[in-house]
């Protein structure tokens, strides 16, 4: 493909960066672009470049933020007593549209899968862990976690189930229920994919997690 501008070639090659974007599209949005007016191909740039110094990722759940909590942490109207476990922040965003929940959300990060090198210390496991375990009061008393179910929305695969597994273990001495999805996801599927339906009814229809190697 030879450009007439090396500007317009470093634009083309920085959108063709962006997964599922070849060079012929990277062009096209490129070539869109210059046809609008300068201020709005300069917000368009400002926003781009505004979340991605800004953006934070919140401290308690790892979803995307633009504050240390994220606003779902915040939400007073959320069900403190629920956290469902996820690997990715797509996989919040897809719950969120079935309407079908109203706790909270950990994001892990992935799963632990050893063949690709990713063991449970890559994952958001630490901060989970201490979500559910009891908080130090200041006279030094326990006070047990709001926590009462941890809803293991992870996709039904054999890495899946292997870190659904890790984690149920790391949970044996503590008061906290572990539930999986129904099974209306099938088995090898990626959860970001399911349908709204689907996923609405795996999330009303979870069932408590068996604890077996």
């Amino acid at each position: 493909m030879n450009f007439s501008s090396k500007l317009i070639e470093q634009a083309v090659n920085a959108f063709a960066m962006l997964p599922g974007i070849g060079r012929k599209t990277a062009l096209r949005l490129v070539l869109h672009l210059i046809k609008q007016d300068k201020n709005t191909t300069e917000s368009f740039a400002d926003a781009i470049v505004k979340m991605r110094q800004q953006i934070k990722h919140c401290k308690d759940c790892h979803h995307l933020s633009d504050a240390e909590i994220c606003s779902i942490c915040a939400d007073t109207r959320r069900d403190k007593t629920l956290i469902m476990v996820v690997e990715t922040i797509r996989d919040v965003m897809a719950i969120e549209e079935t309407n079908q929940y109203r706790g909270l959300y950990h994001v892990l990060g992935g799963v632990i899968s050893p063949i690709e090198g990713v063991s449970p210390y890559d994952l958001n496991l630490t901060t989970l862990l201490k979500r559910v375990s009891p908080t130090v009061k200041a006279d030094g008393s326990e006070a047990p976690s709001a926590v009462k179910e941890l809803i293991m929305a992870i996709s039904p695969t054999i890495e899946g189930d292997t870190t659904i597994y890790y984690i149920s273990k790391q949970l044996m001495n503590k008061k906290i229920k572990v539930s999986t999805l129904s099974r209306g996801i099938s088995f090898g599927g990626e959860l970001e994919y399911a349908d709204e339906m689907t996923l609405g009814r795996s999330i009303v229809g979870r069932v408590p997690y068996k604890n077996n190697p």
